[in-house]
C-alpha cells in the first residue's frame, strides 16, 4: 500500500500540472487569432487561387474550342 501512496503523490505534483499545462498551452495555440501577416498571406493565397482558376477555365475554354471530345478520352485512360 505504501507505493501506491507514492505513486499517487508523484502523479499529482508532477504529471497532472505538466499534463495540464500541456493541454493549455496547445488549446491556446489552436484558438488565437491569426496575425496581420497570417491575414496578408491568407489573402495573397486567395489572389493566387483565384488567378489560377481563371487560367484554368481558359485553358478548359481552349481545349473546348479545339479538341471538343478531350474530357471524354482523358477519363478514358484513367
Amino acid at each position: 500500500m505504501p507505493n501506491f501512496t507514492w505513486i499517487t503523490i508523484v502523479f499529482l505534483t508532477v504529471v497532472v500540472p505538466v499534463w495540464l499545462g500541456l493541454h493549455y498551452s496547445s488549446s491556446w495555440r489552436r484558438n488565437r487569432p491569426f496575425s496581420a501577416d497570417d491575414e496578408a498571406m491568407l489573402s495573397d493565397l486567395h489572389k493566387s487561387a483565384d488567378k489560377m482558376e481563371q487560367r484554368l477555365d481558359t485553358l478548359e475554354r481552349i481545349l473546348d474550342d479545339e479538341m471538343p471530345g478531350w474530357r471524354r478520352s482523358n477519363n478514358e485512360t484513367l
